[in-house]
C-alpha cells in the first residue's frame, strides 16, 4: 500500500519522491523510451505514481467545468487521497466505469453550434493518465505534416508548410472538411486501429469505455454508439489516430498535404488533378473510413479563394510568391470583439477594459504574426483608440468637466467649450480637439499598446 502525502503536489508519494521522479522521466534516454513503448504492459506504466501525479497536476492547470457529479476540479485532491487505491483497482480488474458527459452547446461564428461533452474531472484524470502514456507511442506513427494537437506543433508551422507547397508550383488547393468528425468516429475502426499497436487488454478496455459512456442533457441519459465527444482529455489523440488513416493514405497517393485536425487540404498543380483529388479523397474518407466529407466547405480554389486556420493567402507581386495574412472574416471577428470591449454601456472602469484589449491584442498579433498585416494593424489601432477615446469622453460625463479636463490637456479654452458643448460621441470623438488631447502618446501612458508597433516587434517574415 502505497503511502499518500498531500504536501507540495505529491498526492501518489511525497514531495521530494515527486520531483525527482518527474526529472528522472523528463531525463530517460531514447532506448528506455523505446522499451516503454513497445511493452505490452502499459496500464502499469499509466498507473505509476509519476505519471498519476503529473496527470492529476495537468488537470488541475486546465481547471475547467465540472462534470454530471458535480465535483470540481480544486476538490479533485482530496477525492484521490481518499480513492486511489480503489480507482487503481478497478482500472487494473477492467471494472472502473467512466460516467457520462455532460452535454455543453458552444455557438459557432457562422451560426451553428459545436456539442462539447465534459467528463468528470476524475474521468478526466484518467484520460490524461492514459494520454501521457500512448501520446509518445503514437508520435512515432503520425505524419509530419498533421499539426493538430500534438506537442511542439502548431497551426503557424502548418501554415509555412503550406506556403512552401504553394511556392513550389503546387498552386491549386483542395480543401477538405469533415462534417461533425467527433460525433461521427465509429468506435469498432477505432479499436481496430488502436488494437493494431496497443497490446495491452486493460488499455484497449478502459479507452473503449470512454467514447461508449454516454451523454447526459437536462437531467436525460443518452447513449452514445458513434463519436468521441470533444471536451475530454483523450479525446484529442483518438481523433488523431484516425486522422492518421487519411494521412497514410494521401502519403501512398504521393500528394502534398497539410491537416490541422478535421482541417485538410492538398496543393496540386492543375485544376484537373485537384478536382481528381478531391473525389478520390472523399471516396476513401466516407468508404474507407466511415466519416463524412462536409461538401458545403470544401472545395477546390486558388489560394486567393481559400480561409485555412484563420489565414487567407495573396500573391505578393513583387516578391513573387504567395504570402499569407489574416482572413477577412478573421479581421471582422476580431474587430467585432474589440466593439464589445470598448462598449461604452459596459459598466467597468476603462483601465479595465484596456487590460482586456491588450490581452486580446497580444494573442491575436501572436497568433497571426507570421502573416503580413502592417495595414490591417494600423487600420485596427485607429478604431481602437476612437472608441477608447469614446469611452474617456463618457466618463468625463458633463459638458463643464469635459471643457475642464480639455483645458488640462492643453485645448485652449475657447475650443474647450466649444467642444464639450457638442453633441454626438461619433462626430466629437472625431474631432481635431479631442484627438490633440487624447492623443495616441497619451493612450499609451494609459496603458494602451499599439497593435502596429506589437506586431513590427514580434512578426515572423517566412
Amino acid at each position: 500500500m502505497l503511502a499518500f502525502s498531500i504536501d507540495y503536489y505529491g498526492i501518489f508519494f511525497g514531495a521530494t519522491q515527486s520531483v525527482e521522479l518527474f526529472c528522472t522521466y523528463v531525463k530517460s534516454s531514447e532506448t528506455e523510451r523505446k522499451e516503454r513503448m513497445y511493452t505490452s504492459s502499459l496500464m502499469k506504466q499509466i498507473l505509476s505514481s509519476d505519471n498519476l501525479n503529473r496527470a492529476y497536476l495537468q488537470v488541475v492547470r486546465n481547471k475547467g467545468a465540472e462534470g454530471v457529479d458535480g465535483m470540481k476540479y480544486t476538490e479533485l485532491k482530496e477525492h484521490l487521497v481518499k480513492n486511489g487505491e480503489i480507482i487503481k483497482e478497478q482500472l487494473r480488474t477492467r471494472k472502473y466505469k467512466p460516467q457520462p458527459v455532460r452535454r455543453v452547446e458552444i455557438p459557432k461564428p457562422d451560426g451553428g453550434v459545436r456539442n462539447l461533452g465534459v467528463p468528470t474531472v476524475t474521468d478526466r484524470f484518467i484520460q490524461q493518465a492514459i494520454a501521457q502514456v500512448l501520446t509518445p507511442i503514437y508520435e512515432e506513427q503520425f505524419h509530419d505534416h498533421s499539426y493538430g494537437f500534438r506537442p511542439n506543433r502548431c497551426a503557424q508551422q502548418a501554415i509555412i508548410t503550406e506556403l512552401d507547397r504553394m511556392n513550389d508550383g503546387y498552386d491549386w488547393i483542395v480543401d477538405i472538411d469533415l462534417e461533425k468528425f467527433f460525433d461521427t468516429v465509429n468506435h469498432d475502426k477505432l479499436m481496430t486501429l488502436m488494437g493494431k499497436t496497443i497490446k495491452d487488454g486493460e488499455v484497449i478496455s478502459i479507452i473503449r469505455k470512454f467514447p461508449a459512456s454516454g451523454i447526459k442533457e437536462d437531467d436525460e441519459y443518452r447513449e452514445s454508439v458513434i463519436g468521441t465527444r470533444q471536451g475530454g482529455n483523450l479525446s484529442p489523440l483518438l481523433a488523431n489516430i484516425m486522422r492518421n488513416e487519411l494521412d497514410k493514405e494521401m502519403e501512398q497517393r504521393g500528394l502534398n498535404f497539410v491537416r490541422y485536425a478535421d482541417d485538410c487540404i492538398n496543393m496540386v498543380g492543375s485544376e484537373m488533378s485537384a478536382k481528381r483529388v478531391m473525389r478520390n479523397i472523399t471516396r476513401f474518407i466516407e468508404e474507407k473510413l466511415g466519416l463524412k466529407v462536409n461538401t458545403t466547405k470544401s472545395k477546390v480554389d486558388k489560394p486567393q479563394g481559400i480561409k485555412y486556420l484563420g489565414y487567407g493567402f495573396y500573391f505578393d507581386s513583387r516578391a513573387h510568391q504567395y504570402k499569407a495574412k489574416p482572413h477577412a472574416k478573421s479581421a471582422a471577428k476580431f474587430k467585432a470583439r474589440m466593439k464589445q470591449l470598448t462598449c461604452r454601456s459596459w459598466g467597468v472602469s476603462n483601465i479595465y477594459k484596456v487590460q482586456k484589449l491588450n490581452e486580446l491584442i497580444r494573442g491575436w498579433i501572436n497568433y497571426y504574426k507570421i502573416g503580413s498585416m502592417k495595414t490591417i494593424c494600423a487600420r485596427l489601432d485607429g478604431s481602437i483608440r476612437y472608441r477608447i477615446r469614446m469611452c474617456i469622453w463618457k466618463h468625463w460625463k458633463t459638458p463643464q468637466n469635459r471643457a475642464r479636463n480639455l483645458k488640462k490637456l492643453g485645448v485652449p479654452e475657447w475650443a474647450a467649450r466649444r467642444t464639450a458643448y457638442a453633441k454626438g460621441y461619433a462626430r466629437v470623438c472625431r474631432a481635431s480637439d479631442v484627438c490633440e488631447a487624447i492623443n495616441n502618446k497619451r493612450l499609451a501612458s494609459f496603458g494602451l499598446i499599439s497593435m502596429l508597433d506589437y506586431y513590427t516587434e514580434r512578426c515572423v517574415t517566412c
